[in-house]
């Protein structure tokens, strides 16, 4: 379901004046500038005639003619009046008769240009002291490039009366009509709202609709209530059909050194639960900050707790499968880097157990690179620390080994030095020593059993040396550089990972991002030993006209020591896969990328990825391919073989068609669609969407959705979602 957006983000665009009630200092003279200026001494009437231009104190008055009568202190201006205001408002009107230096006055068919870009015309307005302006038959609109064919704006705010009370900073309707494109859409007999200065307003928000299956119809009435210069709280109460008010509560604050929030869902259902362990009482809170200790330090939280999984998918107000909460502490300074969390998951999907997921206390990174050479190189340091724990020792994935505790500390000691020869070799050697310590519990012993609480300590140096020798070529066209690429690495085998559950280094994507890497594995609970050599060629050609073409292929090979990779990573034989990647784009409006990891002696693909994207005028779409091979030692059963894409079509400067698939190959059948209309100008902007997504493998369950929004420029947003 959309939600009404803040009634201060919606009218907020600019930085605007305050309005300057007081009278000019007594004293203040009045400058008149005029091609030809009479006076008649015995009436005291002056008259100003041709580009005509008075000032007093913060006002300017311009018109063709403006004449001024001494003793009545007025001013009668007409033709082409245009009054300027100190907050910024400019006035324009056929003829106006202007009192009390300013203050007082009226002018016919006016039209009033406000600092947020807003327009007010009328026939008639009156203008009293105290800030009070009074407009008669009155418009309202945020358009200035969008119109109708006949000229109107696109939409409008049409009442009998409007009264701009500057003090107040209010704007009060009498009998307000709402028209969009001409045609009346909804009325009031009287409503207010703020003026261009207010930045944050007490009071009601649009509404927005929805629907869904749990709580039928819904209706959400937002209240923007502000509570001081830095805090505000928004009711989002949700009165629906079929289970009654769903409460919806947001507190936000800023402070000196940062801000957070906190948000409060509840509902007590009026239907029976469906599921046996469900509840008629159900809710969630969601809460986040961010603050700054000093220019080093930050600290903050984001958190979830529900009552149950699929409570704010239900209600259609979060659909995240996992919800992650944590509390960090992170520092950066030139040479330093420190992080510090706490992490607890909660699954949100009914298909996953609880007691799978750990919580995470502590989970601590840190880096420090020294500022002096050593040995004529870089020395750096590096620590990562976690202690976990989970209720049961069983893990999604039979393959990977996850115990029910594990606290681990890993120290890398880095270096190395880049030197270039004469001949324009780049050759960098490295070493780094890494010392490791777990204590572990319940890890799965192969056999069916479990392990008792295991203390592991390994040393794990290794050392090697990178080589590039780039060859670089101008031609009238462009620029090519030619790179091959040679790595050796010894390292000592890994050793004990039967005792040490694998919880950070699950996943394995080895390609031509990864070739070139001391260790391959994605984290640090697995460690790639032995001797290996990887060779590789990378080629750019940069084109003078901004296009470009980069290449890159390589390979891997194993040639001493235990091989730490299992089957199926690409890299578990003495000769790697063959992994390479093409990038090419010519032109700014056309991309195509492809990369590939293929059996060493091309008798197979094992992964690819093929990706373009277009652009043509009004036009742009997208076209993307992947093929996955199934990985089961990296939690992958199953080949994943998708297609993708997307496109949009912009008929004129405000419509436009989107829409987009994405298709199974797999298992052959959609997991998602979306299509739509969308209209964007200067204060209007709509969208109508239809979609369908299916995760469920066997194609039965399909999520089908209608979402409409619609924001009106200074008026707000609001929407509707409906689940079908």
């Amino acid at each position: 379901m959309l939600v009404a957006a803040p009634l201060a983000q919606a009218i907020v665009k600019k930085e605007f004046v305050n309005p300057v009630l007081k009278k000019p200092a007594a004293g203040t003279r009045v400058d008149v500038v005029a091609d030809r200026i009479t006076f008649e001494g015995k009436s005291k009437v002056a008259t100003a005639t041709g580009t005509v231009r008075i000032t007093y104190g913060p006002y300017t008055l311009i018109a063709t003619k403006v004449v001024y009568d001494q003793d009545g202190d007025s001013f009668k201006a007409n033709g082409s009046v245009e009054i300027r205001e100190p907050n910024g408002n400019i006035l324009q009107a056929e003829t106006a008769d202007l009192h009390n230096k300013f203050k007082e006055g009226f002018a016919r068919h006016l039209r009033a240009l406000l600092t947020n870009d807003v327009t007010i015309t009328a026939e008639y307005a009156k203008r009293q002291e105290g800030g009070i302006t009074i407009y008669e038959h009155a418009s309202y609109t945020a358009c200035k490039d969008c119109s109708t064919d006949g000229g109107a704006p696109l939409w409008e705010i049409t009442t009998t009366k409007t009264v701009h009370d500057e003090k107040a900073k209010n704007l009060y309707h009498t009998n307000p009509t709402l028209k969009i494109g001409g045609v009346p859409v909804a009325w009031l007999p009287y409503a207010s709202m703020p003026d261009p200065t207010v930045k944050r307003r007490t009071g009601f928000l649009l509404p927005s609709f929805g629907s869904g299956s749990t709580y039928g119809f819904g209706v959400t009435t937002p209240f923007f209530w502000e509570l001081g210069p830095s805090a505000d709280l928004t009711f989002r109460p949700m009165w629906t059909t079929k289970q009654g008010p769903v409460a919806d509560v947001e507190f936000r604050q800023r402070l000196n050194s940062g801000s957070y929030k906190a948000r409060g869902y509840g509902v007590y259902q009026l239907t029976e639960a469906t599921r046996p362990g469900d509840t008629r009482w159900r809710g969630a809170l969601t809460t986040s900050g961010d603050f700054s200790l000093n220019d080093t330090w930050d600290w903050g939280w984001d958190g979830t707790l529900t009552s149950d999984k699929t409570f704010l998918d239900k209600y259609d107000f979060d659909d995240r499968d996992l919800a992650t909460s944590k509390v960090y502490l992170t520092g950066m300074d030139d040479r330093s880097y420190f992080s510090a969390q706490a992490l607890h998951f909660r699954t949100l999907s009914r298909d996953e157990d609880q007691d799978d997921f750990p919580l995470v206390l502590p989970y601590i990174n840190s880096e420090y690179t020294f500022d002096q050479a050593v040995l004529g190189g870089e020395l750096s340091f590096d620590v990562s620390a976690y202690s976990l724990s989970r209720d049961d020792p069983g893990t999604p994935y039979d393959t990977i080994n996850h115990g029910t505790d594990q606290t681990r500390a890993v120290t890398n000691v880095n270096w190395q030095k880049q030197m270039t020869t004469g001949a324009g070799q780049v050759i960098t050697p490295f070493a780094k020593m890494r010392g490791d310590l777990y204590i572990t519990s319940n890890v799965p012993d192969g056999a069916g059993g479990f392990q008792d609480e295991e203390v592991t300590g390994r040393m794990l140096p290794s050392a090697g040396v990178d080589v590039r020798w780039p060859f670089i070529a101008s031609t009238d066209y462009g620029q090519s550089i030619l790179t091959p690429v040679f790595q050796a690495i010894a390292a000592t085998d890994e050793t004990d990972e039967e005792e040490i559950g694998n919880e950070d280094a699950i996943s394995l994507n080895f390609d031509n991002s990864s070739l070139f890497l001391h260790d391959r594995f994605t984290g640090q609970d697995r460690y790639e030993g032995g001797t290996r050599a990887n060779i590789g060629l990378l080629y750019s050609f940069l084109a003078d006209n901004g296009g470009f073409a980069r290449v890159s292929l390589g390979e891997s090979f194993h040639i001493a020591g235990e091989n730490s990779f299992s089957l199926g990573s690409g890299l578990d034989g003495s000769k790697s896969d063959l992994v390479g990647a093409i990038v090419f784009q010519p032109w700014d409006n056309l991309g195509l990328s492809y990369q590939a990891r293929v059996e060493e002696d091309l008798s197979g693909i094992n992964v690819q990825e093929a990706f373009a994207n277009f652009t043509m005028d009004r036009f742009s779409a997208s076209l993307g391919y992947l093929y996955l091979h199934n990985e089961p030692s990296a939690g992958r059963d199953e080949t994943i073989e998708q297609i993708g894409s997307d496109a949009s079509f912009r008929f004129t400067e405000a419509w436009s068609l989107f829409g987009g698939v994405k298709y199974d190959l797999a298992d052959a059948v959609f997991r998602s669609k979306a299509i739509g209309i969308a209209f964007d100008c200067d204060c209007m902007s709509a969208k109508l969407t239809y979609s369908e997504t299916n995760k469920v493998d066997d194609g039965d369950e399909i999520d089908r959705a209608l979402k409409l929004s619609v924001e009106l420029r200074t008026i707000g947003q609001t929407g509707y979602s409906a689940g079908l």
